[in-house]
């Protein structure tokens, strides 16, 4: 059977243009068969080779959506939950969507190492074949990454290939942050997170709310939970600050611009930009090189959009990956060949 990510070409770029959710809703509601979404994801843990425990959340299996498995990765600093939205669209699309708090994050086990990109890749790879273990039909999975995590995606695109049909960067991927701090002093002073802990829970929500007026209460929710809530009221990061530095570095020695040509997946990023900015200039010729130099891969715009695009738009992102990258029609959904399940 041919696959359904023939239709990628490089080098070419589209845009979403954010409008009104009411026509996106009548188009899900075309496309959605709801029977059997599990609208609350299952939580469970996976091991790793190293003893960490990662959480898991899970909001539909392959033994009840007839698509395809797809795995979410999250940020720096973020966790699972703020996949609600777009992982419960991509569910009623009828995919078997499950998401990770990668360690050092979320209810995931913290320990002192491993935080380099290899490593965090390593982890992926577990999942993956934990997963795989557990559902007979979990293989090859779709693999999405925002921000810090698309990097990570790349990176696993770049090792372990063969594994998955292919990879989604949200807003990220292309990050190469050692263009514009030389230094790795000046990254780690520059880009070092905010002392937010001991915060009351009410006024840093109340502080996201108003800077993300257009987000959903579910998103909101999801930024709450890269905080663990504490007796008092007040909030401290799951992320500790020594963590945080430590993914910092990692991301920070990442070159992804080296590895574009030995990737062999299809690639999809969807950046997000508000302005032509400086930023979205540099960006736009990052993922660019990347295009030149993949031997599949496809860019699609979002804007104007947040970072957290993903959470921003969950009706606007989940279709585009339905139209663009997992080819469906109208709940006709065409598969790669099945693979033995990773040993």
């Amino acid at each position: 059977m041919d696959s359904p990510l023939k239709t990628f070409r490089n080098s070419r770029t589209t845009s979403v243009t954010i409008a009104s959710s009411e026509n996106l809703g009548a188009k899900l509601s075309i496309w959605c068969n709801n029977a059997g979404v599990t609208i609350t994801p299952n939580s469970f843990y996976i091991s790793t080779r190293d003893g960490i425990s990662l959480r898991m959340l899970q909001w539909s299996s392959v033994d009840e959506s007839p698509g395809i498995p797809i795995l979410l990765i999250h940020g720096l600093a973020s966790n699972a939950r703020l996949w609600d939205g777009p992982a419960r669209r991509l569910a009623e699309l009828g995919h078997a969507v499950t998401a990770i708090d990668l360690r050092g994050h979320g209810l995931s086990d913290k320990p002192d190492t491993g935080y380099d990109m290899a490593n965090i890749a390593d982890d992926v790879l577990d999942v993956v074949k934990a997963l795989g273990a557990r559902q007979r039909n979990w293989v090859r999975p779709l693999v999405l990454g925002q921000s810090w995590g698309g990097n990570i995606v790349v990176e696993y695109a770049h090792r372990y290939g063969d594994t998955i049909r292919g990879i989604v960067a949200v807003d990220g991927g292309s990050i190469e942050l050692s263009e514009a701090f030389p230094e790795w002093e000046q990254c780690k002073v520059t880009m070092a997170p905010p002392a937010i802990a001991g915060m009351q829970y009410d006024k840093l929500r109340s502080y996201i709310r108003a800077a993300h007026l257009d987000w959903s209460e579910e998103a909101i929710d999801g930024q709450m939970h890269n905080m663990e809530r504490m007796p008092d009221n007040t909030i401290r990061p799951h992320l500790t600050f020594e963590r945080h530095i430590d993914v910092l570095h990692g991301l920070w020695k990442h070159t992804p611009s080296l590895l574009w040509s030995d990737i062999k997946v299809p690639v999809l990023f969807t950046p997000a930009s508000r302005s032509d900015d400086h930023h979205t200039q540099s960006k736009r010729a990052q993922i660019q090189f990347a295009l030149d130099n993949l031997s599949h891969g496809r860019v699609e715009w979002f804007t104007p959009a947040d970072h957290d695009l993903h959470a921003q738009f969950p009706l606007q992102f989940a279709p585009c990956l339905g139209d663009q990258f997992l080819v469906l029609r109208l709940q006709r959904i065409q598969l790669l060949p099945m693979v033995q399940p990773l040993r």
